[in-house]
């Protein structure tokens, strides 16, 4: 048996002082005083008890580095899935955003068509419109105006319709027809003949007419 002092008991089986008091007291450990001074008597049964608990030490280490070991693998391992399911999160995210570009642009195109159709009907129906307008406006005018020298004097030679001025002057059907072709032919560009719907005035007051009319 060997004696030690608090602190070379506690450096041997690698614990505090406290530690070391703690055995004295439970008895673990004996102790004695000498010199005023407290030793540890340390049996051949400590040392065994020291050896035991530096080889269960010893092998709580070499568990713990195997253990830590494992961990670092698996959190290497971890750590390479994770980036996998970023980049399989990015590409997602990514065809996600071209999708929905790509649909952008369809109903982009889809309202942009639908805008053409409407002005092309739009254009339609003005065209029409500007089409009969005059024709249902000269019908109105024709007839007001036809009232208007049916009320006349005859005697006044103002302004009359040809069919009325050959109906008047009873010119025959054959020659009505010639002077009809060429009230027809030089409507366009001689303003003396005032053209109405598909019917022709002349106004015999202003202008003469014997060019056309023989």
């Amino acid at each position: 048996m060997s004696k030690m002092s608090i602190a070379e008991a506690a450096e041997y089986f690698g614990v505090s002082r406290e530690a070391i008091h703690n055995r004295i007291r439970r008895g673990s450990l004996e102790s004695v005083v000498e010199d005023g001074v407290k030793l540890v008597e340390v049996s051949k049964s400590a040392k065994a008890t020291r050896s035991a608990n530096r080889a269960n030490t010893t092998k709580t280490n070499a568990n713990d580095s195997r253990y830590y070991k494992l961990l670092e693998e698996q959190n290497a391992k971890l750590q390479v899935r994770v980036e996998v399911l970023e980049g399989e999160t990015r590409s997602l995210r990514d065809q996600k955003e071209q999708m929905l570009i790509e649909e952008r642009i369809k109903i982009e195109q889809i309202y942009k068509d639908k805008d053409e159709q409407l002005k092309n009907i739009l254009s339609t129906l003005s065209t029409q419109f500007m089409l009969n307008a005059p024709s249902e406006k000269s019908e109105v005018e024709e007839e007001t105006l036809d009232a208007e020298i049916e009320d006349e004097d005859d005697s006044a030679q103002g302004v009359m319709s040809l069919k009325k001025y050959l109906k008047k002057h009873k010119i025959s059907e054959k020659k009505a027809k010639k002077i009809k072709s060429k009230f027809k032919k030089e409507a366009e560009r001689d303003n003396r003949i005032i053209t109405i719907g598909k019917k022709y005035y002349i106004n015999l007051s202003k202008y003469d007419y014997k060019n056309l009319l023989n």
